[in-house]
């Protein structure tokens, strides 16, 4: 099995930012209530105009650019996604024609707010086996699309915006170990009820306003804790390793509360966890992906470095992966 690791990094955050005191005009809440209860500040909210190929791809060039590689050397693009431009073709696909990378087979994976971390798992079985030799992974959403704003409990979370990577064999170092967990039977806790098979656009749906997320915060809370922290420590185990050993936890930022819960239930001091939830709020997938880039270019993580990734989301589905940079 080939060694895979992380070659390059980039994002892509919209323009428009909404700020929390955006927010107060909108729903009855306040900028003191969502920093309390979630740490974020800001979102980034993508135009009219924008889908999310469009930030997929444009995070997409600037990792590209990070590596110094041609489209014409990637084979793989996956991006994760629960806000594709349409039910198909994949997002991917759209983001190879922007990107023009024809050599590329494309797919989209559906994992929430997990997904990039399921996306390079994914991409390193396909290089790991000699199948392809560089892939783009990318975490994109445009949450504004779905996101009720009359709903103060969910629409102070959300924002938009895309982070990507390429991944290669690498000489050393490189990925070291992933775990990824999945529970269907508590899918109610956060999913977008409208739109698929099973209840597809209607007026009545429309009405009900069954094309926006729901979520059931508190016991999401809890569970997310547990799983977080679960997925940690055994991405740690299976690569013989301890949470001692990290460096740097890059973490979906879903709440600040749940961060630093996850964190002291593993015992890892927050001066090891990247944090951007304040300027960008919850991106889904594009969340780990965004604060990978930023750690890297911010020259927090070095050579060497034990970086976990580690993300939950709706499925219910949660995951990590170790990497030693």
């Amino acid at each position: 099995m080939k060694k895979v690791g992380i070659i390059g990094v980039g994002e892509y955050l919209p323009k428009k930012i909404l700020t929390n005191f955006d927010l107060e005009k909108i729903v009855d809440t306040s900028d003191e209530w969502i920093i309390q209860r979630t740490g974020i500040k800001e979102r980034r909210i993508a135009s009219e105009d924008e889908a999310t190929s469009d930030i997929a791809a444009e995070a997409a060039r600037d990792a590209l650019r990070d590596v110094g590689l041609s489209v014409e050397d990637i084979e793989l693009i996956i991006v994760a996604t629960i806000t594709p431009d349409m039910q198909f073709p994949s997002t991917a696909c759209f983001v190879q024609e922007k990107i023009g990378a024809k050599k590329a087979c494309c797919f989209d994976i559906s994992a929430a707010c997990a997904g990039f971390v399921y996306g390079i798992v994914t991409a390193c079985g396909f290089i790991s086996q000699g199948i392809y030799k560089n892939a783009l992974v990318i975490g994109a959403e445009k949450l504004s699309s779905i996101t009720d704003w009359k709903d103060r409990n969910t629409c102070v979370l959300l924002g938009d915006g895309a982070g990507a990577v390429v991944l290669s064999e690498v000489d050393e170092g490189g990925i070291l170990s992933s775990y990824l967990g999945s529970n269907g039977a508590q899918a109610d806790l956060l999913y977008l009820p409208g739109g698929g098979s099973k209840n597809p656009a209607t007026y009545k749906t429309v009405q009900d306003r069954m094309h926006y997320l729901k979520m059931k915060g508190s016991e999401l809370f809890k569970v997310a804790v547990i799983k977080m922290a679960e997925s940690v420590q055994n991405a740690l185990e299976r690569a013989k390793l301890s949470c001692k050993d990290i460096d740097w936890l890059i973490p979906h930022q879903a709440n600040m509360r749940i961060l630093l819960a996850t964190a002291k239930r593993i015992g890892l001091s927050k001066k090891k966890i990247y944090l951007n939830i304040e300027r960008y709020g919850n991106m889904s997938s594009a969340s780990t992906a965004t604060a990978l880039c930023e750690a890297v270019r911010e020259r927090k993580i070095k050579k060497g470095d034990i970086v976990v990734l580690d993300a939950f989301g709706g499925g219910l589905v949660w995951g990590a992966c170790v990497i030693r940079w």
